[in-house]
């Protein structure tokens, strides 16, 4: 037998398509549900590869006895928090308000308006850890609302206002040089001197701030040595972490120790988009041979184990690994004893592989087995390299006979924008050609799926079929981003024309009317989420937040189309990083690194050229490769319509030529991929 929720297009409200709850998915129906029957509703918001949702719904919803309390006294809504991330902002905002901390599995009980007035995070099935069993909050829930009705109405109330009355510092304009130095400044305050990052258990990985950090360590700025140091130090560690796979390739969520040890296993695809691009960024500034390591065996990760048949990229891999007799164990795929390396790898191999990883009698982890990280740097050893590459090799196809962990294969249209950018500069830079073409194809899938007739977004599909919920305003920016990526290296006008297309979206229906954005469109906000409040966030987490996003896309649009109207959007917009950037830095990575871009012009590079003449693609590469903060490429041919950045550009002694702008003012047109390379902080000609 199943629910409701059989019907959906999200893998996680499929894992409980067979509860015995009387599951609906979030829309006008569940409420006018439980206005009919005057009952609350219960919100229960979780993603698939999340280990304490699956813990929860094995013990509290997959019970019958728990199920019957549930569907007696309320309408139950499941929702996928990364289907539906206004629905979760919105919530988590009033979760966070009532208890002073959030997380998922999120449980908040709403009016038949919407409105909250309980909420919580997980509930066990008995009183443990200081907390209630769930049935005993189910139950206390329903006697609250027939018998003191006026309280949950006064609570419902009391929360709407604290919510409502919280301000968005908005800020005067864009930082000044000074602003972002200071914030490389506190920053480095906040640094954790012994294992590289920021602040404490649990760790997550700083792509963003690190992004800045690398812009900033492009200028002449003062503080310019101090923002290279910390991106470098953070990057190293977590390259040879347990966080980062280091037999498969790609980034867990976090880590659960400041040491980066001990990784939450599941791995996010946002994650590694943002990670394969700060990496290949630190080795286009540098050199440093780990950054381009990285970068590469994070994109072949993603291809390998999310790429969709239809070409697009999945949201996760789970934290946990299906195991006989169990409901799921976390890290089983990838943690190992010194006894199962010697199995696989030999007496000798085994022993030094247990020595280069961390492998130890007493463990890293649970029951004595231990996660995989580097204790030295194999990769720069030339007498051990070869060996470590055997051993790796070996390990991988032995743990390739291990359960496997649980797939989420939606295809989100903002973390697959993220990746779009993320493999085709890496395939353009690292020359895989094979990388570039999976970005243009995961392209083709969002073009053709998700985008609507009327150049509307949805927010995620599976199979080839669009989910219903629209896309929100991160989804715009970070495709926006990763196609004004693609253009930027394979010069296809198209990419920067739909881009183009969905800012023009982003400028009619998500402006706040204060320089800011809401994270929803005008005509896409959902009753129950606008009688609470409209969502709107500027801070950067674990993904660029869809204002900071929306930002750089703008800024980036206004440079290869002239548009003042996008520029001053993206200035007026950067107000907030002036606000909180020398506050909370670490919250406004993306922000930065977009006010970065800003004071660099940004430095806009037109390359024209017949494409396949050697000169061209040679330009084309020096100007990529550029370390500029706020570089901006187009590539074309003379007199080629499509992008008014290559208006008017021609050849230079009939031979292929770049043109730099930066704030308005042009250099000489150059024929010589010495002097671009100079313009452009390029490292090689």
């Amino acid at each position: 037998m199943t629910n409701r929720l059989a019907r959906s297009t999200s893998p996680y409200l499929l894992q409980h398509a067979e509860n015995p709850v009387d599951w609906w998915e979030w829309g006008d129906e569940a409420f006018a549900a439980a206005r009919a029957r005057d009952v609350p509703v219960l919100l229960s918001v979780g993603y698939a590869a999340c280990h304490w949702c699956h813990v929860m719904a094995h013990e509290s919803f997959e019970d019958p006895a728990t199920a019957d309390v549930m569907n007696a006294s309320f309408v139950n809504v499941k929702v996928d928090r990364e289907e539906r991330p206004d629905v979760d902002a919105v919530y988590m905002a009033a979760t966070q308000s009532l208890t002073g901390h959030g997380g998922w599995p999120m449980t908040v009980f709403l009016t038949p308006d919407g409105m909250p007035f309980y909420a919580g995070t997980y509930f066990p099935p008995e009183p443990r850890h200081g907390l209630p069993s769930f049935r005993q909050v189910l139950q206390a829930v329903a006697e609250a609302w027939q018998q003191r009705r006026d309280e949950i109405d006064g609570a419902a109330t009391r929360i709407g206002e604290a919510l409502a009355s919280r301000a968005m510092p908005h800020g005067s304009g864009p930082p000044a040089a000074e602003r972002l130095s200071e914030a490389v400044q506190l920053l480095a305050a906040e640094e954790d001197q012994r294992h590289g990052g920021f602040g404490g258990a649990p760790k997550f990985p700083p792509s963003m701030v690190c992004e800045f950090l690398l812009r900033h360590a492009a200028t002449e700025a003062p503080t310019a040595d101090t923002a290279r140091g910390l991106a470098e130090r953070t990057l190293r560690a977590m390259a040879f972490s347990g966080m980062y796979d280091q037999v498969g390739g790609g980034f867990a969520r976090y880590a659960v120790d400041a040491g980066w040890v001990v990784p939450h296993f599941e791995k996010m695809l946002y994650d590694n988009a943002l990670l394969a691009r700060v990496y290949l960024h630190w080795w286009r500034l540098t050199g440093e041979p780990t950054g381009r390591r990285v970068a590469l065996e994070t994109c072949e990760w993603m291809l390998a184990d999310l790429r969709t048949p239809q070409g697009g990229l999945a949201s996760s891999l789970d934290a946990d690994t299906p195991v006989e007799g169990t409901a799921g164990v976390e890290g089983a795929t990838y943690v190992w004893t010194p006894a199962e390396l010697v199995e696989v790898l030999g007496e000798e191999d085994g022993a030094w592989a247990a020595e280069l990883l961390g492998v130890t009698a007493a463990g890293t982890f649970e029951h004595g087995t231990s996660t995989l990280r580097l204790t030295r740097d194999v990769w720069a050893d030339e007498a051990d390299v070869g060996r470590w590459r055997s051993v790796r090799d070996r390990l991988r196809d032995s743990r390739s006979g291990r359960p496997q962990p649980g797939r989420d294969d939606k295809v989100v249209t903002a973390w697959n924008g993220l990746a779009l950018a993320a493999l085709a500069e890496t395939g353009a830079l690292c020359d895989r050609p094979d990388l570039v073409a999976a970005a243009e194809g995961a392209a083709d899938l969002l073009l053709a799926v998700h985008l609507t007739d009327d150049g509307r977004l949805r927010r995620a599909s599976r199979d080839g079929v669009a989910g219903a919920p629209a896309g929100v305003l991160e989804d715009y920016a970070d495709l926006a981003e990763g196609l004004l990526a693609l253009h930027a290296v394979t010069g296809d006008p198209a990419w920067a024309e739909v881009a183009a297309g969905l800012l023009d979206v982003v400028l009619a229906e998500f402006p706040d009317g204060k320089g800011g954005f809401y994270d929803t469109a005008a005509g896409a906000t959902d009753a129950p989420i606008a009688a609470v409040g409209r969502p709107s966030d500027p801070t950067d987490n674990a993904t660029p937040s869809g204002w900071s996003a929306a930002t750089g896309a703008l800024l980036t649009c206004a440079a290869l189309t002239g548009s003042d109207r996008h520029r001053r959007a993206a200035e007026d917009a950067l107000g907030v990083v002036d606000a909180i950037g020398d506050r909370a830095p670490r919250f406004a990575g993306w922000g930065l690194a977009v006010a970065q871009a800003l004071l660099d012009g940004p430095r806009e590079v037109a390359v024209v050229g017949p494409p396949e003449d050697g000169a061209t693609r040679r330009l084309h590469r020096v100007a990529l490769a550029g370390t500029a903060p706020g570089l901006v490429v187009a590539r074309g041919e003379p007199g080629a319509d499509g992008v008014p950045l290559l208006a008017g550009r021609g050849l230079v002694d009939a031979a292929a030529t770049a043109y730099v702008c930066r704030g308005f003012v042009c250099d000489a047109p150059t024929t010589d991929a010495e002097q671009l390379a100079a313009a452009v902080g390029a490292r090689y000609p």
